[in-house]
């Protein structure tokens, strides 16, 4: 995004944390898959403002062709627009839904989950707030992990450190979490080994 030269060297007054995003939307259909294997297309709600957008959108198409399936890409930058993409839902037989991870949508949390809710479909999102609000599913990085990296930081910088000698940190913990309400609801058995894996099970 060009705000610092590199993660080891940010040369700029600037530093934090980077979380993983767009790497993890393979995984995500992976998932997604597991829970519903019988999906065939499968939607990729995207706002196409984000700069990794274009990223993720590649690489779930490359591992929807691996497995068989159709991605259907939906684009959406407002509210108006998003409502609009769900509105077309029952024309485009979609199965299941990947929402990416975006400011956006993050923002939206709770008009998207209920959107999902209304036209019953199974989706997967990339934080487990998503999943707490009554998503069904998330995978990624923990933003608890990723604030605690910036409060040791900003800890340091308020005692004299210069941010453009701290290199930007990497918040590597990734957690699934299970919505098992909404997959009841949804008509969903969680399989297992799915929900063995998962960090949380919300019940």
């Amino acid at each position: 995004m060009g705000l610092v030269n590199s993660l080891n060297r940010p040369d700029a007054n600037a530093t934090g944390a980077s979380v993983f995003t767009t790497e993890l939307g393979a995984k995500r259909l992976e998932l997604l898959l597991e829970l519903v294997p019988t999906a065939s297309v499968i939607g990729l709600l995207i706002n196409p403002n984000y700069q990794g957008a274009v990223a993720e959108a590649a690489a779930v198409r490359a591992a929807a062709r691996e497995s068989g399936r159709q991605i259907l890409v939906l684009h959406a930058s407002s509210e108006r627009e998003i409502d609009a993409v769900f509105e077309g839902f029952a024309q485009q037989h979609i199965d299941a839904l990947l929402i990416d991870a975006d400011a956006l949508f993050v923002s939206r949390r709770d008009h998207l989950v209920a959107l999902v809710a209304r036209h019953s479909i199974p989706a997967i999102y990339d934080l487990r707030e998503f999943a707490a609000a009554g998503g069904l599913m998330s995978y990624g990085t923990s933003l608890t992990d990723a604030y605690r990296l910036v409060g040791g930081y900003t800890g340091r910088i308020l005692k004299g450190a210069e941010p453009a000698e701290l290199p930007v940190q990497q918040a590597v913990k990734i957690e699934l979490v299970i919505n098992l309400k909404t997959a009841k609801a949804l008509g969903i058995t969680v399989p297992l080994p799915l929900s063995g894996r998962a960090d949380e099970v919300i019940e």
